[in-house]
This record gives C-alpha cells, sequence and structure tokens, in this order.
C-alpha cells in the first residue's frame, strides 16, 4: 500500500532499482512517474490508502477511475480480497488507480456511501461511484467490474 505524505497532496513511492524514495504528486500519480535519480519507471502498482481527509485529493479528483476498497483490518474476507486487489493494480496500472478505505478509521465515508458489510468495493469515476461489489469475490469478477 502506498501511503499519502502528511499534507494528502503526495505519495511516497521507493525506487526499485537504486532504492531512492520520490514523492510524486497525486495528480500526476496516472503519468507512469520516473525516478528522479536513476530514471527508472516507479512501481505504482499498490493501493493508496485514503482517508476521510484525503478522499477529495485521491478519489474525487482523480484523471483515471478508482477501484476503493473499503475494509477494516479485523475483516478475515477483507484479508483475504487484499491481495487480489494488490494483483489487479499491478495488472491495471495506469489504467485505473486503487485505493483503501479503512472503515474504522474513515467512518464518514463509509457512512457517506452507505458501507454496510466489508469488504464493499465501489468503482469510482470521475469522482462518482459507478459500481459497487460486496463481500468477497473471485479476481474475475472485480476484473468484470473494471472492464466496463
Amino acid at each position: 500500500m502506498i501511503k499519502l505524505d502528511e499534507k494528502g497532496n503526495s505519495v511516497q513511492i521507493r525506487c526499485n532499482a537504486c532504492g531512492t524514495t520520490n514523492r510524486v504528486p497525486l495528480r500526476r500519480l496516472h503519468e507512469r512517474p520516473v525516478c528522479g535519480r536513476c530514471k527508472g519507471a516507479l512501481a505504482v502498482n499498490a493501493p493508496v490508502e485514503v482517508t476521510d481527509d484525503s478522499f477529495e485529493t485521491v478519489i474525487a479528483q482523480a484523471a483515471l477511475p478508482v477501484l476503493v476498497d473499503f475494509w477494516a483490518p479485523w475483516c478475515g474476507p477483507c484479508r483475504a480480497v487484499a491481495p487480489i486487489i494488490e494483483e489487479l493494480a499491478k495488472e491495471y496500472a495506469g489504467k485505473v488507480e486503487f485505493a483503501k478505505i479503512n472503515v474504522d478509521e474513515s467512518p464518514l465515508l463509509a457512512s457517506k456511501y452507505n458501507v454496510m458489510s466489508i469488504p464493499t468495493i465501489i468503482i469510482f469515476k470521475g469522482g462518482k461511484p459507478i459500481q459497487q461489489a460486496i463481500g468477497l469475490k473471485p479476481k474475475n469478477e472485480f476484473k468484470k467490474m473494471l472492464d466496463f
């Protein structure tokens, strides 16, 4: 999972080639950023952790569709879906952005989007929810949602 910086405007991504930590503005995350030191491609293929405070910046202003996983650390099905979401993030890098929202830490978002059961997966486009799935599903079900 990629963590937001303290202001919520950018993420820090460690370069797999040289180990340098790079700050990438969220608005440019979909542009396939490169390392400032070695110019190698940065792996932007992991979900971004989103909170009530950073939602507007990460999801509502995203240039690409965003798959959001509403989850909690104590939830068994949530832990089971996490590796599927990470695989999808790698497969759809540059086409879809991925985010995770811990419902215990961001109850306002869970309430706003009527998340009553977890895991709940919502795909946003232009800041608006367009598709939703509740519960643990096989990877191909999530792929069908993403291939719209």
